[in-house]
């Protein structure tokens, strides 16, 4: 093995060295430093980004914003072939499936009126598709992997017209749980797919003259081993339109504070047992929240590394993810898991996707999804909720 992979490969392996121990102290940490920690390298991002933008709910799009998209969808693509050549191809993002769970979106009537908008005008339960995964973009065990989670929610029978034609009736929301994303724009991105199709990711962080130490920071102070996928909260991290006018990101939390306790040498699959295990026994109810931009200079549209404060506009709760009880792991909704598309364009106009990582995602989505579906040779399936799997 060439030498870079090699000293990338040592230094993970410090990480997985972390996860081992993380469970004993990781709580008392968050509680005492995560904040404080995070607001100092806040601090930092924000004095060495230079914000274009004085108007809320500004794009600032970038002349080569085209080809920087197209170079992304062929660099995950080439990854994709070399990596899943002969077997399934999974996923060149959010790769790792924990599990695809049934679930209601449960929009009530009284949330604030400024937010009273497509999918939120009016109260209805709506069935959902919940995938919870991790970062990728391979599958390790869980106890090696980023610590990073992922999330994405799909849901169904949603009228109007989207901004993506393979799918009439769904709406996808997708998030992370970091409340700020692994680079700050399309160009980061690129550099970072690069690297990670050299097999050196952590040389992106750490190049002595191009480092990325902050965007490894905020990683880090979020990333841990976790008891479960239905323990952690996730962000958006990139900002969606509500309306007219308002740019807003997206939050789930957990309603409750159940923790799983995480054994000493976890096995490959903790993530999925725990989800399983947490299922198997009770219902969950996880909030949906909202948060709207109010001020453009500390709370940019194009800047995915900047963390919009909350002390300067909360998180509102306005929809609650109910999951029922059941299991999900046969082989049949596994493999259901794996044909399912999300992509944050599977949306009406009123909720279009904002700044550059998002107009992005509009091609590298849609064309990874169907090289995938092409080297599984698997249709493309729009799911309506009358999905049954044996239990």
């Amino acid at each position: 093995m060439p030498l870079g992979p090699r000293i990338n490969d040592a230094i993970l392996d410090l990480v997985t060295l972390e996860h081992r121990v993380d469970p004993y102290f990781r709580d008392s940490f968050n509680a005492l430093l995560q904040r404080p920690l995070v607001d100092i390298v806040q601090f930092f991002l924000r004095l060495l980004h230079k914000n274009p933008e004085t108007q809320l709910c500004q794009e600032v799009l970038e002349a080569d914003e085209a080809e920087i998209a197209a170079a992304i969808t062929e660099q995950m693509k080439e990854f994709t072939k070399r990596e899943y050549q002969g077997r399934v191809a999974e996923r060149a993002g959010n790769t790792k499936t924990y599990g695809v769970v049934r679930a209601e979106f449960c929009v009530p009537a009284d949330i604030p009126a400024v937010f009273r908008k497509g999918m939120f005008a009016e109260s209805k339960t709506y069935p959902a598709w919940v995938r919870f995964s991790g970062p990728g973009p391979l599958s390790p065990p869980d106890v090696a992997d980023a610590g990073i989670l992922s999330i994405g929610v799909k849901i169904m029978g949603l009228a109007g017209d989207k901004l993506l034609d393979d799918e009439k009736w769904t709406q996808d929301f997708l998030g992370i749980s970091c409340p700020t994303f692994t680079t700050p724009n399309t160009k980061e991105n690129l550099n970072l797919q690069r690297e990670i199709y050299a097999r050196t990711p952590v040389f992106y962080f750490l190049k002595p003259f191009d480092s990325h130490l902050l965007d490894m920071a905020m990683q880090g102070l979020y990333a841990r081993m976790n008891r479960s996928p239905l323990e952690v909260q996730y962000w958006s991290c990139v900002p969606y339109l509500c309306g007219d006018g308002m740019a807003v990101k997206y939050s789930v939390r957990p309603t409750s504070n159940h923790k799983t306790r995480i054994p000493w040498n976890p096995p490959a699959d903790w993530l999925r047992q725990s989800l399983a295990m947490r299922l198997d026994s009770e219902d969950v109810e996880l909030d949906f929240l909202i948060q709207a931009q109010t001020n453009p200079r500390r709370m940019p549209v194009e800047d995915a590394s900047i963390e919009w404060p909350e002390t300067l506009s909360p998180f509102v709760p306005i929809a609650k993810i109910h999951i029922p009880r059941q299991r999900f792991d046969s082989p049949e909704q596994l493999a259901f898991a794996n044909v399912l598309s999300y992509n944050p364009w599977h949306t009406t106009a009123t909720h279009r996707p904002l700044g550059n990582q998002n107009r992005a995602r509009k091609l590298i989505y849609t064309q990874l999804s169907a090289l995938r579906q092409a080297m599984n040779h698997v249709p493309h399936v729009e799911p309506d909720g009358s999905e049954r799997f044996p239990q």
